[in-house]
């Protein structure tokens, strides 16, 4: 490596250098065209800030909570795929950068390593990504199995009844790339059969064809979650006001705005650009969390500005996780809380509650009365 990385941005060139092309097709891709995944980047550029002079910002306070847990900043980790084909510990050491960074983990449902392995690793908050499958005792056996090792919330993934397009996933369908599901998803391990094989797609897309319930729907889904579990359930994929407020209505404990970092339907709008909508829609009766196109502190911000209790980081993280394990995480995550720091700075923005609708102005360059 010619030099250290001084930035988010540079660790996806060193994670490109270590990693297989197909694990990095795999982590980087988006749906078809990839309009949204290029949006979810680009409309931050369209978001600027306005700065307030003269405040006293001698002490920076970034702390906030989530669900009552207090942690270091507003920057939590997203629940992405199969950490163990970025590096060699996996969860394990993305957990253990949570816990040294004081923040959240969302452990995906397809971790590389157990419920159990992640738990007993550190002492990191966690919350738990579902997805609901066919056979819905599966399901509820891995929720009881997080509730029981000390995960604090359910995340329930919404937008994937099937798997998105992914073409580069596609071109990569060959005897390596079924490794990719087979054997790694330990938590399934005894309880549904990872072997599977199709002629044309991914092999990924099989899997998800066969095991995940696409009838699933608000009025049973919600309700059956909180008659096996009594961990708060938090909603990710939301991306307009209907289902926000449907999402309320049912009794969700939170909402995670998210377009499942642009892999399943291309041409959904960047989620930065739905943010406001979805916070208009929930009125302050749940907390709302923001996912996807965060590569900066000034991402944050913004995210904050327009509304978001705090953001959720997952590529960023996979790339640290590859180019030096746990390490490479704990960077990441610090340089975008000092970047954070700074923007908060250099806004006049002494602590998160400080950071309002009126230090952003959005792309049509109308200003907003405070929220």
């Amino acid at each position: 490596m010619a030099s250290e990385p001084v930035n988010v941005n540079e660790f996806q060139e060193l994670a490109k250098q270590v990693l297989p092309k197909m694990y990095y097709d795999f982590y980087t891709g988006g749906a078809e065209d990839q309009f949204t995944l290029k949006e979810n980047v680009e409309a931050f550029r369209r978001i600027t800030l306005r700065p307030r002079v003269l405040v006293d910002v001698s002490r920076i306070d970034m702390s906030t909570t989530v669900l009552g847990y207090k942690i270091s900043a507003p920057i939590m980790i997203a629940p992405t795929s199969m950490h163990q084909l970025a590096h060699p510990e996996g969860e394990v050491a993305t957990a253990r950068a949570a816990a040294a960074s004081n923040t959240i983990m969302i452990l995906s449902y397809s971790s590389t390593c157990t419920v159990e392995e992640v738990a007993s690793s550190c002492n990191a908050v966690r919350f738990f990504q579902l997805y609901v499958f066919k056979r819905r005792d599966i399901s509820a056996q891995i929720v009881q199995r997080a509730e029981k090792n000390g995960y604090k919330a359910i995340v329930l993934t919404v937008d994937a009844p099937r798997l998105g397009r992914r073409e580069a996933d596609i071109k990569n369908n060959d005897k390596c790339f079924r490794r990719m599901i087979s054997p790694q998803l330990k938590n399934f391990e005894g309880l549904i059969s990872t072997e599977l094989d199709c002629d044309e797609g991914s092999n990924l897309e099989a899997f998800v064809r066969a095991v995940y319930d696409d009838s699933l729907c608000w009025e049973d889904v919600i309700g059956w979650l909180k008659s096996i579990t009594n961990l708060p359930i938090l909603v990710k994929g939301i991306l307009t006001h209907e289902d926000a407020r449907k999402a309320v209505e049912v009794g969700v404990a939170g909402i995670v705005v998210s377009n499942h970092g642009a892999r399943q339907l291309d041409y959904t709008p960047a989620t930065i650009s739905v943010l406001e909508e979805v916070l208009q829609a929930v009125g302050g009766k749940v907390p709302v969390l923001f996912d996807g196109g965060i590569r900066r502190g000034t991402d944050v911000f913004k995210a904050l500005a327009l509304g978001a209790q705090a953001v959720l980081v997952g590529r960023p993280v996979i790339y640290g996780l590859a180019a030096n394990g746990e390490d490479g995480v704990r960077k990441v995550m610090k340089m975008l809380k000092d970047e954070l720091e700074l923007t908060m700075a250099l806004s006049g923005c002494p602590s998160v509650k400080d950071i309002t609708r009126s230090h952003v102005r959005t792309e049509c360059g109308r200003l907003r009365s405070q929220l």
